[in-house]
């Protein structure tokens, strides 16, 4: 999720113990986003992570050196954001893009990419859903500003 040149990479989730510390709620998946030391913003003012680890079932806890309220968003500036690998890229960058099938069909506008269990998936504007995965994603183009896909995907 992204709104102006920021990213949330998680939400403040409930309570955990007496101290201030906090289950979060939707995680960056980037460990280091949340490690020790670490800089979030929230309400666009930067806050420490003093305390990380992992409670029951593995959800991230953590503690910033400020008090936050729950719900609120934990949020980075995107040009604080690490450049993604060759080939790849940020969840966020697909919103907007327009999708079309191989045959030159366009499927509509993503308008957001939900995160699922076995894979993300491609929410467009027409009311279309799309798995990201490779059988079904051709190609990403950002510069170009548009996604190809394979037909058969799109019901």
């Amino acid at each position: 999720m992204t709104d102006r040149g920021w990213v949330a990479v998680g939400f403040v989730g409930r309570p955990h113990g007496l101290r201030g510390d906090f289950v979060v709620e939707h995680a960056s998946e980037a460990p280091e986003r949340f490690a020790r030391g670490a800089r979030v913003y929230v309400g666009r003012e930067p806050a420490t992570v003093v305390e990380s680890k992992r409670a029951g079932r593995g959800r991230l806890v953590v503690r910033l050196d400020r008090a936050v309220e729950r719900g609120a968003a934990l949020e980075l500036p995107v040009e604080e954001l690490p450049e993604p690998e060759e080939g790849s890229y940020y969840a966020f960058q697909l919103v907007g893009l327009a999708v079309e099938e191989d045959g030159g069909q366009v499927l509509g506008s993503v308008q957001e990419v939900e995160p699922g269990v076995a894979n993300d998936v491609l929410r467009l504007d027409s009311g279309v859903a799309l798995p990201l995965v490779e059988d079904c994603v051709r190609e990403v183009d950002l510069a170009g500003g548009r996604i190809l896909v394979a037909r058969g995907f799109a019901v």
